[in-house]
């Protein structure tokens, strides 16, 4: 199988040229990877462009004209993959909250699994550098999440996540109705349904040193009252 690395991108120069080497250093010699610039004002896609060169066709960039949301990033960035010819497609911040060193750990895991994710709230995983409210708040938005959609997967709101194209094929791109952060929460639910194995393993999630978050509260709110949305469709 080959593996696609796509990360999404809005003003994230300070990031993403430390990240894709210490991406490269972990992967696969023929993965590649995939960054969806959203129109960064700050020249994220110039410093992507910049480096393309010393990875021989290895390193892509999508650059769009507007900021049009996470899942639409990712959604196009597995279309192009799946285009392109790659059979695994891998979610992944830009920020290392989401480390490279797991990378190989959840390429092993997906070669027996659907869908692979990145979890920091199975035995093992933990964050790092949040207060005890953020926590509280993310942690009590899986279990509601798992509540309301009866849906086993502990670390629904995470975005470091693997997935087969088989499983991309089973969910139906064309079926996710989320535009937001709600996406990750659809997606695995959405796996589930379908009958995909889905392995959780652990992992330790830190905060951005550089940047500034794109997470607020409205916008986690928002994810919350679309989980109903997305039981209902």
């Amino acid at each position: 199988m080959k593996l696609l690395v796509i990360i999404p991108t809005y003003n994230e120069v300070e990031n993403i040229t430390r990240l894709i080497p210490e991406v490269f250093a972990v992967i696969p010699a023929d993965a590649g990877i995939l960054v969806v610039d959203d129109g960064s004002p700050d020249g994220t896609g110039k410093a992507v462009k910049d480096i393309q060169g010393q990875y021989e066709g290895r390193l892509n960039i999508l650059e769009r004209t507007q900021k049009s949301g996470l899942a639409d990033a990712y959604i196009t960035g597995f279309r192009w993959g799946m285009e392109n010819g790659y059979d695994v497609l891998c979610e992944m911040d830009a920020d290392f909250s989401h480390k490279p060193e797991y990378l190989p750990a959840m390429w092993e895991a997906v070669q027996t699994n659907d869908v692979v994710i990145g979890s920091r709230n199975v035995k093992g995983g933990s964050v790092e550098g949040w207060t005890f409210t953020r926590n509280l708040i993310s942690k009590g938005g899986s279990l509601y999440s798992r509540m309301v959609l009866g849906c086993p997967v502990k670390d629904l709101t995470g975005g470091f996540n693997m997935w087969r194209k088989a499983a991309l094929d089973k969910i139906g791109l064309d079926t996710i109705i989320s535009k937001g952060y709600s996406f990750q929460i659809e997606m695995k639910y959405k796996a589930y349904k379908a009958g995909c194995s889905i392995k959780e393993i652990p992992i330790n999630f830190p905060d951005r040193k550089f940047g500034q978050s794109k997470m607020s509260k409205g916008i986690f709110m928002e994810a919350l009252k679309a989980v109903w949305r997305i039981r209902r469709a």
